[in-house]
């Protein structure tokens, strides 16, 4: 990322909503809508083998199976068995966070209307012809009843974390004084920047799909097709890093929300398309569809910056430091939060269990 310091490091991490908090703790659901039957371990009469039990609820072998093929079917070269192991209880670890938060949002009775479900659904199919939307479904093996259940899911988890964790961190105006103060140096830029964000459709399968909707356009009529309901959903109000994260194809930045981070001006003068769709941006606005031989993109200005220090009156800047302030405090009270519901459920992991017994070794699972 162009530039040096801290201050990039914090500035470029966008605000973060609470959907986006949801899917760092979800960040499964979607990816594996439905999962069938396999496992080692604990069997049952017609699911498969158990992989661990939360108060009673069964999360299978096949479930963190089908996420970890997910992620590392395109990675360059073999994992070694011991590597595949503990990605696999890393897996299993998510999957358990999230059933435990599926309880207490029940406990809480927190649910999801038909409507808001609906919505939803109507949301995950835009960028699709109905034909397309069948065959993606199809070719995951996913059920739209299936996909229901688990965008019901979503938003309960969604309303769970806003009541119990976003909505009970503040940032008080001392605090954003005394971390500008503390990291003062971090605030001075040597040149004009632009903040840029950026979703891109290609019309060519990437080696590795990044986007929380598993999402590629094949050929160029349907990246045609998609960038141009991607833009609509945008036009309509759409958050620009919730579009990104679920359906942008550029490996780099996707998984941020399509955050490029900041971008010195003199840098951009090569690339005539960019500087010109950027001229007569606003922070905060859109560009049009961009295509060039590589595809199609949107560019979204998140910010400028003139070179020199940046003061603490600077808005944004007091901006900057709050978000990043608020998103440690969230991590920090998400992970307390979530370690309070296991000291309070009955979980058994019985992948760890085999692991263990095994001493680490390779043959733990079989």
């Amino acid at each position: 990322m162009p530039g040096a310091g801290r201050l990039k490091s914090f500035v470029m991490r966008l605000p973060l909503s609470c959907h986006r908090k949801l899917h760092c703790a979800v960040w499964i659901v979607l990816a594996s809508a439905i999962l069938g039957a396999a496992g080692c371990f604990r069997r049952g009469s017609e699911h498969g083998e158990v992989w661990a039990r939360v108060d009673g609820v069964p999360i299978y072998r096949d479930q963190v199976e089908a996420e970890y093929m997910r992620q590392t079917a395109m990675l360059p070269g073999p994992n070694r068995t011991e590597q595949a192991l503990s990605f696999k209880l890393a897996i299993l670890n998510q999957l358990i966070d999230r059933q435990l938060l599926l309880e207490r949002a029940s406990r809480l009775q927190i649910t999801a209307t038909s409507a808001e479900v609906n919505t939803e659904i109507a949301r995950i199919r835009s960028p699709h012809s109905p034909a397309d939307f069948r065959k993606r479904l199809a070719s995951q093996g996913v059920t739209l009843a299936a996909l229901r259940a688990q965008v019901r899911d979503n938003i309960v988890l969604n309303k769970l974390i806003q009541q119990e964790i976003t909505s009970r961190v503040s940032v008080t105006p001392q605090e954003i004084a005394n971390y500008y103060a503390r990291n003062k140096l971090d605030f001075n830029v040597p040149q004009a920047e632009v903040h840029l964000a950026e979703i891109v459709v290609t019309p060519v399968v990437g080696p590795q799909v990044n986007n929380l909707m598993n999402d590629d356009a094949r050929n160029n009529a349907e990246a045609r097709r998609k960038v141009k309901s991607l833009y609509a959903l945008l036009r309509s109000g759409e958050n620009f890093a919730k579009v990104a994260e679920e359906y942008s194809e550029d490996p780099h930045t996707t998984p941020g929300g399509g955050d490029m981070g900041f971008v010195p001006v003199s840098s951009l003068a090569s690339d005539r398309a960019v500087s010109a769709a950027l001229k007569p941006l606003r922070v905060g606005q859109i560009s049009g569809i961009l295509h060039d031989r590589s595809g199609y993109r949107i560019i979204k200005l998140l910010g400028r910056v003139p070179a020199g220090e940046r003061p603490l009156s600077d808005p944004e800047v007091r901006q900057s430091i709050r978000q990043t302030l608020t998103d440690e405090a969230e991590e920090a009270l998400k992970a307390a939060y979530i370690e309070n519901l296991r000291n309070n459920a009955h979980v058994v992991d019985f992948l760890a269990q085999q692991i263990v017994q095994k001493g680490g070794s390779a043959h733990a699972v079989h």
